[in-house]
């Protein structure tokens, strides 16, 4: 049990550490990163009970296996996922004092999205063994980081028009910080629901990609961090 144990938590661990390694700026207080930790692991219990309700909605108003998957993945995986950790992040971390430079936001993010991915990997892992987990070491949990990084960049932006007073900014991006997420997500599982040697080349090729582009981007955004009402990370996505 305790080796299960291992294989679902150090994935997660491992990639919170390095994310925390990229805040050179200020580091975050531990007492609000395990908070963060803790309220992606309870966001958890939310998203169980909404997918189950949207599951059954989904499936009574498809008319077509597309039109099911389309939905499932994107609405009721997607979307139910990544809103119930933003919620969690939002109520963690907008008003801490502690939230004041835009890399902030993208390590808050991880934090609640390795949190929840934890979670959820030791179910996997519980149930279906250490294959699995050493598979979602390299798909899921990456997966659920690249996420919460994207995330996190807009929750940043969102938070930076709230400073600088852009009121026009803030709601848009606080819209990006769950929208951005969702699309990604959503296209991650809908590659992965559907069967055939073509569509796990383009699921692995898809992860691939995300991976290279996350690392460039996370790494790029450390670099680049900066306290908020400074205007250079509005552009940052002109770079690449």
């Amino acid at each position: 049990m305790k080796s299960l144990l291992v294989v679902a938590l150090l994935p997660p661990l491992a990639l919170m550490y390095y994310v925390h390694s990229l805040d050179k700026r200020e580091k975050e207080p531990p007492k609000l990163l395990f908070k963060l930790f803790v309220f992606g692991c309870l966001s958890v219990i939310p998203t169980v009970f909404l997918e189950q309700f949207a599951g059954e909605a989904i499936y009574n108003v498809s008319t077509s296996m597309l039109m099911f998957q389309v939905l499932e993945n994107f609405i009721g995986v997607a979307l139910i996922e990544e809103g119930c950790k933003y919620v969690f992040l939002r109520l963690g971390s907008w008003k801490h004092p502690a939230f004041d430079h835009k890399f902030d936001g993208i390590v808050y993010a991880v934090f609640v999205s390795l949190g929840f991915a934890a979670v959820e990997n030791i179910m996997y892992v519980f149930s279906y063994g250490v294959g699995n987990g050493l598979m979602r070491a390299v798909t899921s949990i990456p997966g659920h980081c690249i996420f919460g990084i994207f995330m996190g960049y807009y929750y940043s932006l969102s938070k930076d028009a709230t400073v600088d007073g852009r009121t026009d900014a803030v709601s848009p991006n606080a819209l990006k910080a769950l929208i951005i997420p969702m699309l990604v997500h959503g296209l991650y599982d809908f590659i992965l629901s559907w069967d055939g040697s073509g569509m796990l080349i383009a699921f692995f090729v898809y992860i691939i990609a995300l991976d290279i582009f996350a690392f460039r981007f996370i790494n790029r955004a450390s670099r680049e961090d900066e306290a908020f009402a400074d205007g250079k990370w509005r552009n940052i996505f002109q770079k690449f």
